[in-house]
This record gives structure tokens, sequence and C-alpha cells, in this order.
């Protein structure tokens, strides 16, 4: 009777071991074994190998095994509320910084493939079509004609957008997407014009966004822009994981926005903000990008002012296309009737990517800092074999040499200040 009670007593009592609250063993840890345990937890689940971490600090648990290390890493981590910042050079943070470069270069790679693709149909989508149709007439006459093609092809591309969301590999996945993106566009596009080749439509385009019948704007520019953005708009709801996504759903809806008819009318009053000087000639699509820019600058300056993190994908995404846009908006090929502009302008993009560099280090916006110094050294690059022009010609063989060396120079410098700026900024 005595061994029973005794043999009761070590099973209940090795029941109640099992059964200890993990709160309590939490409590008893000290800040650097729970800064392990959350390290871990944040490696396992990020699918690095965790395990090799902690071996490297297994020492400083004792009478630990590996299912009340998992417990107890899971409770850290669920229950931590703090904003963990990794210890330089540590093992969360190199993974971190490995994770994100590595993303970009397959959003990088899928670019370039979706480039490619779209390079091969035009280059050789009219030699396949006219092998097809010889080898199979009478068939392909009739799937293959003008109008059933489109309709094909817009098919395809919805079928692109829907399908790609459910690849699981990102680069195939934004490759699948953006196809199906490009095939909306024009394919729609085609249809609104009734012109099936891309050389027609695209003059179609030109023509439209000045014509005086405001609906063939609307139908042939903002129709197929509002298509591709409710496809964005799907993509992101299916995809929330894939950001490239918020910044380009910015692109298309400016596009709705900056080809509504009536900005035509009011482009007279708000261009020469940007193009202040009447008296000599300017080319009307350069009085259209200032109006536009007035637009998305209006748009910016307005999200930046309500200070809420939802929008800062949309900034990013405005700001860089405003840089782009001042810096086309700025040459001196624009100007080249009268230089008074031309003086002015330089003033201005030079006032908004000093404004735009300064607005990124104070919010420490990563992507705006980089496009901000990007279209900083874009500028003093461009200036540099503008400004020399109105004294000398770079045609010459023996200028243009000395203008490649200088550059150089330049560039040199250029990085030198970069890395000097950064240093300040971040070397602490």
């Amino acid at each position: 009777m005595k061994k029973i009670v005794i043999f009761l007593f070590l099973f209940c009592s090795g029941l109640f071991a099992k059964e200890i609250n993990p709160t309590e063993q939490i409590v008893s840890l000290n800040d650097t074994q729970k800064k392990i345990l959350y390290e871990f937890a944040v490696l396992q689940k990020g699918g690095a190998d965790a395990n090799a971490y902690w071996k490297l600090h297994k020492n400083q648990f004792s009478g630990v095994n590996d299912t009340v290390r998992n417990q107890l890493a899971n409770e850290i981590y669920t229950n931590s509320h703090i904003v963990y910042i990794p210890a330089k050079d540590s093992a969360v943070q190199l993974w971190i910084q490995t994770q994100s470069m590595t993303n970009w270069m397959l959003y990088l790679a899928a670019f370039i493939a979706i480039c490619a693709i779209i390079g091969l149909l035009r280059n050789y989508w009219g030699v396949l079509l006219n092998i097809l149709i010889k080898q199979f007439a009478p068939l392909f006459m009739f799937l293959f004609s003008a109008v059933i093609l489109t309709y094909e092809l817009l098919l395809i591309g919805i079928a692109c957008v829907v399908g790609g969301c459910f690849i699981d590999e990102m680069t195939l996945r934004t490759v699948v997407i953006h196809t199906g993106f490009f095939l909306l566009w024009s394919q729609s596009t085609a249809l609104f014009t009734r012109k099936y080749l891309v050389s027609k439509y695209i003059f179609e385009i030109k023509n439209n966004f000045w014509a005086t019948d405001k609906w063939e704007t609307v139908k042939t520019i903002c129709l197929p822009a509002l298509i591709v953005t409710g496809a964005l708009l799907f993509v992101l709801y299916k995809v929330p994981s894939d950001v490239l996504y918020n910044y380009e759903i910015v692109i298309s809806v400016m596009a709705v926005i900056c080809a509504l008819p009536f900005w035509r009318t009011l482009e007279k009053y708000i261009s020469p903000i940007l193009i202040p000087f009447k008296d000599t000639y300017v080319e009307r699509s350069v009085y259209s990008l200032a109006a536009c820019v007035l637009i998305a600058l209006f748009i910016d300056g307005f999200l930046i002012g309500q200070h809420n993190t939802v929008f800062s994908y949309v900034i990013t995404a405005l700001t860089s296309l405003l840089i782009i846009s001042f810096l086309i908006l700025s040459l001196k090929h624009n100007f080249k009737h009268n230089y008074k502009n031309y003086y002015y302008l330089q003033l201005i993009t030079f006032l908004f990517l000093s404004a735009s560099l300064f607005y990124s280090f104070y919010t420490h916006s990563t992507e705006v800092i980089w496009a901000s110094l990007l279209g900083m050294s874009v500028y003093i690059v461009i200036k540099y074999w503008e400004i020399p022009t109105f004294f000398i010609s770079w045609k010459r063989g023996k200028t243009v040499t000395w203008g490649f060396l200088g550059m150089a120079v330049l560039l040199w410098i250029l990085a030198k200040g970069i890395l000097y700026v950064s240093e300040i900024l971040y070397g602490g």
C-alpha cells in the first residue's frame, strides 16, 4: 500500500511539473534570456536556421528542453508589445536586411522579364501571326481576326491577373500579373479606340489627349486606366504582402485624374505657376505636364499634411513621380526658343528636390531618401551637360572627351558626398 501511495505521488508531481504555467517561468528569466528567446522565435517564424542560433546561446539556459524552449519563445513572442530594434550585426538584423535586398532583387528580375516578354511580343507578334494564319487560314481567320484576337487577349489578361494571385513564387507571380495589367490596358484601349494595332491606338491616345471631343478622351485614356486601377485593387486585396502594387496604383490613378477633360480647360490658368513667361513658343505637351505636376504636387502636399502612415506608399510614389516630372520639365530642350522659363524652372526644381530630400531625412523614409538622392544626382549631371552649352558645343571630339572625364569626377564627388552625409546621419 505504501508503494502505491508513493507511486501516485510521484505521478501527480510529474503531471504538475509539466503543467507549470509558462508565465511563471518567464517571470524568472532575466532580460538577456528573454531577448534570446524572442530572437529565436523571430528567426523560427521567418524560416531562418533558428537551431543554429539556439546552439550558440543554449548554455545560458539550464534544464530547458526543446519543448519548453518553444513554448517559452512563443509565449514571449505572442505577448510582446514593444518596438523591437535588433542589435547591430545581430542575426535578426542581418536576416531582415538580406530578406529586404533579395526581395527587391526578385522584383528587378521580374521587371526585366516583363520588359523582355513585351519586347518579344513587339518584335515577333506580327511574324508569328503570319505563320499561323498561312498554316491554318480558315480557322485563324476567325479566331485571330483583329477584333476577336483583341477580346481573346483581354480575357487572357483577366486570367493572368486573377490566376497570378494564386502563384506562390514571387517572381513568377509578378511577371504573370504584370503581363495581365499590360494586356488589360492595351486591349481595352484597342476596343475603345477601335484601332487594333499598337502603333495606331498609341497615336489615337496622343491625339485624344487634347481632343475637343471630351468623351473620346475619357473613353480612350481614363476608362482603360480605371480598368487597370480596379485590377490593382483586386491584386492588393488578394496579395497584400506584395507592397509593390501600393506604388503602382498611384500611377494609374494619376493617369485617370490628369486625363480628365476639364483639366485642359484649367490648364491655361494653372500652368503659368511653373511656366510664367508667355512671350515665346512652348510646346503644348510641356504646359500639360506642368499642369499635371501641379495637380500631383497639391495631392502630395495634402497627404503629407495628414500625418497618417496609411498614405506612406502613396506619398513615396507621388514624390518619386514628381521628381521624374520635374527633371523632364526642367530640360533645356523644352525652352529652346527663349530661356526665361528655363531659368525660372531651375530654381523651382532645385527647391523641390531640396524639400523632398529634407522631408525624407525628417521622416526617415528610406525609399524617399534614395529617390531624392538619385533625383538630385541626375539633376546635377543633366545640368553639368546643359549649362556649358550656352558657351561651348559638346559635339567637338576633344571637348566631349574632357566632358566625360569631368562627369567621372562629378560622379565621384557625388558618391563621396552621399557617403559622408549617410555616415553623419546613421554612422553613430
